[in-house]
C-alpha cells in the first residue's frame, strides 16, 4: 500500500465487510452511485487489491477491519501503523518487539528449508 486510508475511507471500506454494496455504502457518505465506483476504486488501488472482497482481506490482515481500535506487540499491529501511514518503529506498546520476533523467525524457517534433509 503506498498510501494510508482516509478516515472516510476506512468508513466506506468498514460498511462493504458488513455486507453493504458500493453503491448504499457510498450512499452514507453522500456520493452517487458512479462516485462510490470510483472511491471503491481508489481503496483497491490504496490496498493492492483486486476486487472488494480482497481490500477487505487486506485491510482485516492489516489489523484495519479487526474490531480493534489498534493492535499492538506482533507482525499484524506493526503492518497495521504501516497501512495507517505510522511509523511503526515509534511504537512504544512493543510494536519493534514483536516485528524482530517475527522476523526472526521468517529468517529461521527459511534456514531450516534451505537446510537439506539428514
Amino acid at each position: 500500500m503506498n498510501q494510508p486510508l482516509s478516515p472516510r475511507q476506512m468508513h466506506f471500506l468498514a460498511r462493504v465487510a458488513e455486507g453493504q454494496t458500493m453503491v448504499s455504502a457510498g450512499r452514507e457518505l453522500g456520493l452517487a452511485a458512479a462516485a462510490a465506483e470510483d472511491y471503491g476504486k481508489k481503496i483497491k488501488a490504496k490496498l493492492g487489491a483486486r476486487t472488494m472482497p480482497h481490500a477487505v482481506l487486506l485491510a482485516c490482515r492489516a489489523g484495519l477491519l479487526d474490531g480493534k481500535p489498534r493492535r499492538h506487540g506482533d507482525h499484524a499491529g506493526f503492518a497495521a501503523h504501516v497501512y495507517r501511514g505510522e511509523d511503526p518503529w515509534a511504537c512504544t506498546q512493543g510494536c519493534p518487539e514483536g516485528e524482530r520476533a517475527y522476523r526472526a523467525e521468517r529468517r529461521r524457517a527459511r534456514r531450516e528449508a534451505k537446510a537439506p534433509a539428514a
